[in-house]
Formats: structure tokens, C-alpha cells, sequence
């Protein structure tokens, strides 16, 4: 979990391995995760926009950039907290995702919440 020291925004998430949607013969491996995005603040925030930065395990970067997430641009009041579920495809067993979220507050001030790094991993590649 990563707290944004100013504007104290917890981000956790769990990540689940695809393998009915992967080929490993095709070098497809496909994951989901789900993101939680807690505001631990005094005030309401916005969620604008997501960059993410993929890497897979023979360091090939996909960066993604769009406006909110699954089609949302969520609003988290204090201690409220909003959870998703997304997917992406690496061509390796193992890669990692990190990034940011763009937010906004009620006066209008931007800020971005990292997003700490997590690992994309098949089960028992990684020991």
C-alpha cells in the first residue's frame, strides 16, 4: 500500500493469473487484477486519468494512458474506497505493472497517486 503524503491515498492490489485465457505455446500470458483505491483524507477527490506502466521479463514497456478507469472517473469522499477489476497480456510468465492516477480535489487542486509496483507472475515461476 502507498499512502501520497499530502493527500493520503491508499492504493493495494491483488493480482490473478488467466490461464484459460493464455497461450503458453503463443507466448500469451494473461492477468487480471483489482485495484482498491482508498482516500484516507479529510476531503472528497477525483479520479481523472490512469498511466501505467508495464513491463514484462525481457524489459518491453507498454505504457497506457486514459481518461478514469473501467469507464469511470469515481469520486471517493474521506475514508471511502473504490474498487476495480482490469486485465492486461504480457508475452512473458512473469512482468510487473506500476504507474499513476491523476486526481483532483474539491478546490480543483492535481495531484497524481502513485501506484505502488506489483508483481504479474504464472503461479510457481516465481519461488
Amino acid at each position: 500500500m502507498d499512502k501520497d503524503a499530502q493527500h493520503a491515498i491508499n492504493i493495494a492490489a491483488t493480482v490473478n493469473f488467466l490461464p484459460d485465457q493464455s497461450d503458453e505455446a503463443d507466448n500469451r500470458f494473461v492477468f487480471s487484477y483489482t485495484i482498491t483505491i482508498t482516500n484516507a483524507g479529510d476531503s472528497p477527490i477525483k479520479l481523472l486519468s490512469r498511466h501505467w506502466i508495464i513491463t514484462d521479463a525481457h524489459h518491453n514497456v507498454q505504457e497506457v494512458r486514459g481518461q478514469g478507469v473501467v469507464g469511470e472517473q469515481p469520486v471517493l469522499k474521506p475514508r471511502q474506497s473504490f474498487e476495480y477489476t482490469s486485465g492486461t497480456v504480457l508475452s512473458t510468465q512473469v512482468g510487473t505493472m506500476s504507474g499513476s492516477y491523476r486526481m483532483v480535489t474539491e478546490d480543483g487542486t492535481e495531484f497524481d497517486a502513485s501506484i505502488p509496483q506489483f508483481v504479474l507472475s504464472v503461479p510457481r515461476v516465481l519461488h
